[in-house]
C-alpha cells in the first residue's frame, strides 16, 4: 500500500495530513526558520542550509532570505541560480530549476492542487503538477507559476505574471495568464532597453 508521500511524488491524489508528510514540513520549517534568521553576513552558514535542505543545489547560488517551501527534498537548482526576496516554493512535486535562472522578488511557485468539488477538497484531498524552469530564464517579481508549468530556456516572464501554461524557449511572456508578447532574437543583444546600446567597457 502506498504511503500519503508516495502518492504525492507520484501525481496521484492524496492526504497530506499523515505524520510523514507532517513530520518532513516541520523538518523543512526548522530548517527555513534558521536560515531566514542568521545574521546577514552568515552567507555561508545559510548556503550550507540549503545544501542540505534541497534536493539538489550545485556550487554557486544565492537566495536572498526570507525563502520558504513545503519540503525542499523536491527543488533542483542549477549553478549560478539567483532569487530574490520572498521567493515560495510549493514542492509536493518536484521543482527544478536550471542554471543562469533569475528569479525577482515575491514570486510564488506552486507544484500543489485541489479537487474542483467541494466536497473531495474539504475532506482533505489534493494532488501536485511538476514544474521545470529551463536555463537562462528571467522571471519578473509577483510571477506566479502555477502547477504542472514547463518554461522553456532564455525566455523572460514579466513582473507580475500568472503562468497556466507552458511557455516555449527564446520568448518573452507577460501578463495573466501569461500569454507570448514577442520572440526573443540577435537584436535584443545590442541593447540594454529600448534602443539604448551598451556602453564601452572602462
Amino acid at each position: 500500500m502506498k504511503s500519503s508521500k508516495d502518492k504525492m511524488l507520484s501525481g496521484e491524489a492524496y492526504i497530506a495530513m499523515g505524520r510523514e508528510l507532517f513530520d518532513a514540513r516541520q523538518k523543512a520549517k526548522e530548517q527555513l526558520f534558521k536560515f531566514n534568521n542568521l545574521e546577514p553576513s552568515k552567507i555561508k552558514a545559510r548556503n550550507q542550509i540549503l545544501k542540505e535542505l534541497l534536493g539538489k543545489t550545485e556550487s554557486r547560488f544565492y537566495i536572498e532570505p526570507p525563502f520558504r517551501c513545503d519540503y525542499g527534498f523536491n527543488i533542483e537548482i542549477g549553478d549560478e541560480f539567483y532569487a530574490n526576496y520572498n521567493l515560495t516554493i510549493l514542492d509536493g512535486a518536484r521543482v527544478s530549476i536550471g542554471n543562469n535562472v533569475l528569479i525577482g522578488p515575491n514570486v510564488s511557485i506552486f507544484t500543489a492542487t485541489h479537487p474542483i468539488h467541494p466536497e473531495p477538497r474539504s475532506a482533505g484531498w489534493e494532488f501536485t503538477k511538476p514544474i521545470t524552469i529551463e536555463d537562462h530564464v528571467w522571471i519578473g517579481g509577483n510571477t506566479v507559476i502555477n502547477p504542472g508549468v514547463h518554461i522553456g530556456q532564455h525566455t523572460v516572464i514579466g513582473s507580475g505574471s500568472v503562468v497556466t501554461k507552458d511557455i516555449p524557449a527564446n520568448v518573452v511572456a507577460a501578463g495573466n495568464p501569461c500569454k507570448i508578447i514577442r520572440s526573443i532574437t540577435e537584436e535584443d543583444k545590442k541593447y540594454y532597453d529600448k534602443g539604448k546600446p551598451f556602453p564601452e567597457e572602462g
